[in-house]
């Protein structure tokens, strides 16, 4: 062990009599903890609202959709599929669906919903994961009712579960006029839940055969969900696809479908150099006043060390040290509380959210090593460089004059 480490280790502890400076070595070191544990907790949460947010609605839209302008149908939906998959090789998957607005009713209700027509061979979204009640059942039937799966939300608002029969009134169509519609009945067969309550309520998927006969659209699709291999090329894609394909094709990516969704989870990130400076800035001046009371304290000792030979570099560097030493025990307690607070409120799920508004059902959290690293790297940099000023301080103390006063 070098010796400015040595004395700076010394300096830390509290002698007898003296146990003020220890005090207040132990709150500098709890504000850096909790400044670290709070923004390390804040950039998980944000990262766990971003990662969620993405994953509900690939669920539902895909990365991207290519669709018909004006709402209109496409004919031929196999000859288009395959050729974008030949053209494109950065797509991975892509799927049609038939989708159109309707009315569906029970025996206590109705609502206005979103039907979603999938072709279960061959579906990208993860409703069969997210099922709660009943199972994924959208195999055509040539006997009996056709199945439907709907979200937990809709089957509370029309007081359903699996296996009743639901009625699903067309009010749209290709060869409908306004004053026509079309009713096929359903039989319930699965319940799903996502926890964002504008889709539960909203999305229901029947057979794309069965939308549709519902719709009139013969072998038409409404669209083809689109997954990439590449995130980073989708907004390249988007532009791609539809100058291949000419019109009536266009394309819209996740983001430009929810475009709002999308800025407000960027707006929530924008507070975090506010916070982060905050922080800094506690951290920055609870350090320094710790090392200048310390500096006071041990003026005499530093007088000792300068007549016994110690140069202004070391008595420099021990307090550096000392600085340091402070944000490395505070930035490990730190760590060590923030992963630990995620911990709990994974397994636990404490913080419950109105789905509603947030999107989900508790607070989300994403950890990653990458923002325990910046946070650590940042709090470790600003606590040796409060602890310039200290060490200086004590650097320039004439040995005499401290002996002297003592």
């Amino acid at each position: 062990m070098s010796f400015p480490l040595f004395i700076a280790l010394r300096y830390l502890r509290s002698s007898r009599n003296r146990g003020f400076t220890s005090f207040i070595t132990g709150i500098a070191i709890v504000g850096v903890m909790l400044g670290v544990a709070a923004l390390i907790v804040t950039l998980s949460i944000l990262d766990g609202f971003e990662k969620t947010i993405t994953e509900s609605l690939i669920s539902f839209t895909s990365h991207m959709q290519v669709v018909a302008f004006q709402g209109h149908l496409l004919k031929n939906p196999e000859n288009a599929m395959q050729k974008i998959k030949s053209r494109f090789p950065e797509v991975r998957e892509i799927a049609p669906f038939v989708s159109r607005e309707a009315m569906i009713r029970s025996e206590v209700d109705n609502e206005g919903v979103l039907i979603k027509g999938i072709d279960p061979t061959n579906d990208l979204s993860p409703i069969r994961h997210r099922l709660v009640a009943g199972a994924y059942d959208l195999s055509e039937r040539i006997d009996g009712l056709q199945g439907i799966i709907i979200g937990k939300r809709l089957a509370e608002k029309l007081e359903t579960k699996q296996g009743d029969k639901l009625l699903v009134f067309a009010l749209q169509g290709t060869s409908l006029s306004l004053g026509q519609t079309r009713i096929i009945q359903f039989e319930v067969r699965g319940i799903y839940e996502t926890g964002m309550a504008e889709f539960d309520e909203s999305y229901v998927y029947v057979n794309i055969k069965s939308a549709q006969r519902l719709f009139q659209a013969g072998q038409s699709v409404s669209g083809f969900d689109v997954l990439v291999t590449d995130l980073s090329k989708l907004e390249e894609l988007t532009r791609a696809i539809p100058e291949y394909m000419e019109y009536p094709y266009f394309a819209r990516s996740m983001q430009q479908m929810h475009r709002n969704l999308f800025t407000w989870v960027e707006l929530q990130k924008k507070p975090v150099p506010i916070i982060l400076g905050l922080i800094v800035i506690v951290a920055t001046v609870n350090i320094i006043g710790t090392l200048l009371m310390m500096v006071m304290e041990k003026t005499k000792e530093i007088g000792v060390l300068r007549t016994l030979g110690a140069r202004k570099a070391v008595i420099n560097r021990i307090f550096l040290l000392q600085g340091l030493l402070i944000g490395i025990v505070g930035t490990v307690l730190g760590n060590a509380f923030a992963y630990l607070l995620c911990w709990l409120e994974l397994q636990y799920q404490f913080f419950s959210l109105p789905s509603d508004i947030y999107y989900m059902t508790h607070a989300p959290i994403e950890l990653s090593v990458w923002n325990f690293l910046l946070v650590s790297s940042i709090a470790l940099a600003m606590c040796l460089i409060s602890s310039f000023l200290p060490s200086r301080i004590a650097s320039k103390l004439d040995p005499m004059v401290t002996l002297r006063f003592a």
